[in-house]
């Protein structure tokens, strides 16, 4: 049996993919996703009373060393024979050095009150192994999928390589002690610690994607719509095809339905061409071709604003114009080329990828934007020199570009993140070019129904005649819902519906904050508090404030079938329980 678990795990581990690849996580097409445990006795949580013991008060932490106390209040225990002090210089990649408070010379008296820091490594250790010498790998990667973290995380490659090393060379490899354990997650310790700590933008995550499993399968009862048929390729979707996608920007994933099915973001292109411009452009220099205002009128009018330009980058005409200013001077391939680098960081190198069919279906059926471009060139709507069959084969091509619901999360989530990737923390786009870009889904992004959709969800979106809807809540995450059955103005029918609950059940409308109003459910809030920033996430900001912020280690009762004469327990305490 312990053969065949560890069979299981190493193949788990084996088979990670690259990020975006068939086997990188998240269900597949039409699966139901599995439900994880909530993590872990994380840092914070008090264990429960029937693990504390007759007559002890709440702990803020319960961790367990077989070698010995850390510490008891007032006191500088020794360290365990053979084993370093805490403080002998300590050194790690993730902002740390010293583990002492203060640091430096100067602290003897600060050093004598609060004693020595336990590592990060150690806390974590102590979290998950709740008492025990070991910990089983199984338990971990359980553990860190309930924080909504995944193994093919490209933040945690460090730690995942060296699992699976252990796995594969070690004669228990399914079971991790301290050692092991450390080496394992040193290179990764304080996204994990934030994590388990609960200090992601959504902290209680398993509880919030029950609430979106919800509203998936609310929205899947919608029907009517009809898929999109004015060009041949998109009529060959399943109408029943749905998922949903989201990433927060702290790189949190959740998947239901069908978010591993390649399909075109069409329309959902434009607010990303557009923020690419803007980067490389500056925002004064791309509106002189194109405007800022909703027009009003649908998407693919031969129509321009009193000063003959595009109303705005949304619309069939800007998206035009906005295509001819992207890398003027080269040809097709490295525009393309050009556009494909952005789109892949954008997506942390998940899934992008390009359907030559769609885009000779779209050149073939384009008989509407040429008219459209060729009414642009009669009103000098492009750069002089530009060459516009030229421009409408790149406008096509960029509308075929492909991504998954999972792919197309991680974009919408690198601009809820002010242009940095969040699962590759890579700046992509200027905060310039972000805020425009927000500012124009929110007001033009959804067809004819933008402003009926600014009013009842009041987020920035973008649509697409494929059936994407991407969707950004500013500062949380990005989404990314999918179903080809669209609307009378476009929209699927499905995702419609399901921004509009999602905005009736949480506070995510930009309006929804304002004093007095009724209270929606915060994502963002654990226990109801306040959701506070807590600074700099470095190695040492975060051990000083897990073991010494009005806290102090103290001594308990051991479990009762705990083997007391190996085992000293302890407990983060707050001074304020002291008596």
């Amino acid at each position: 049996m312990m053969r065949l678990w560890r069979s299981a795990l190493l193949r788990e581990l084996l088979l990670l993919g690259p990020p975006g690849a068939a086997g990188g996580g998240g269900p597949g097409p039409g699966a139901s996703p599995r439900r994880l445990p909530p993590p872990l006795a994380a840092f914070g949580a008090s264990p429960p009373a029937s693990r504390r013991g007759p007559g002890l008060p709440a702990a803020r932490g319960l961790c367990t060393r077989s070698e010995g106390a850390l510490e008891e209040p007032g006191k500088g225990a020794p360290p365990p024979p053979g084993e370093p002090p805490a403080d002998s210089g300590h050194t790690n990649n993730h902002g740390g050095g010293k583990e002492l408070a203060g640091g430096g010379g100067g602290g003897g008296e600060n050093k004598m009150k609060q004693g020595l820091l336990p590592s990060l490594e150690d806390l974590l250790f102590y979290t998950i192994a709740e008492g025990q010498e070991k910990i089983p790998v199984h338990k971990f990667i359980t553990a860190l999928k309930s924080t909504g973290l995944r193994t093919s995380d490209p933040r945690l490659k460090e730690c995942m390589d060296m699992l699976r090393l252990t796995l594969q060379t070690t004669s228990d490899g399914v079971m991790l002690d301290k050692d092991l354990f450390k080496k394992c997650v040193q290179s990764n310790i304080v996204l994990l610690t934030q994590a388990f700590r609960r200090k992601f933008v959504i902290p209680d995550f398993m509880s919030f994607t029950s609430h979106i499993d919800e509203l998936y399968e609310s929205a899947k009862k919608q029907s009517g719509g009809k898929v999109a048929d004015y060009i041949p390729q998109l009529a060959k979707f399943s109408p029943d095809l749905w998922g949903v996608s989201l990433c927060t920007v702290d790189g949190q994933r959740h998947s239901v339905g069908d978010t591993k099915v390649p399909f075109c973001l069409q329309s959902c292109v434009k607010p990303l061409k557009y923020a690419i411009a803007v980067n490389d452009l500056g925002t004064e220099y791309v509106h002189r071709y194109v405007g800022k205002e909703p027009s009003g009128l649908r998407f693919n009018k031969l129509f321009l604003n009193e000063d003959d330009r595009p109303h705005n980058p949304m619309v069939n005409a800007g998206a035009i114009v906005i295509t001819s200013l992207i890398k003027q001077g080269a040809n097709n391939a490295e525009k393309f080329d050009y556009v494909m680098q952005f789109m892949n960081k954008m997506a942390g190198n998940e899934y992008v990828g390009f359907s030559n069919a769609t885009f000779q279906s779209e050149r073939e059926s384009g008989d509407r934007n040429f008219a459209i471009g060729y009414y642009l060139k009669e009103k000098k709507c492009f750069p002089e020199g530009t060459d516009m069959v030229a421009i409408l084969d790149f406008y096509f091509q960029l509308c075929s570009i492909e991504v998954t619901c999972e792919s197309a999360s991680v974009m919408a989530a690198t601009l809820a993140n002010g242009g940095f990737c969040p699962i590759t923390g890579e700046r992509v786009l200027s905060p310039e070019a972000v805020r425009n870009t927000l500012s124009l889904m929110h007001s033009c992004g959804m067809y004819d129904f933008s402003g009926q959709f600014a009013f009842h969800v009041g987020l920035p979106a973008k649509s697409g005649v494929a059936g994407g809807i991407l969707l950004v809540v500013p500062n949380v995450m990005g989404l990314m819902c999918w179903s080809p059955p669209l609307d009378k103005m476009g929209n699927s029918v499905k995702g419609i519906h399901f921004c509009h609950d999602l905005v009736s059940l949480c506070n995510f409308h930009n309006y929804d904050n304002l004093r007095h109003f009724a209270k929606k459910l915060d994502p963002r809030r654990e226990g109801g508090d306040q959701r506070h920033s807590f600074g700099p996430m470095d190695y040492e900001n975060l051990q000083q404030e897990l073991a010494l912020k009005e806290t102090v280690w103290k001594k308990v009762s051991p479990e009762s079938n705990e083997d007391i004469s190996r085992t000293v327990v302890y407990r983060m305490e707050g001074r304020g329980e002291q008596n």
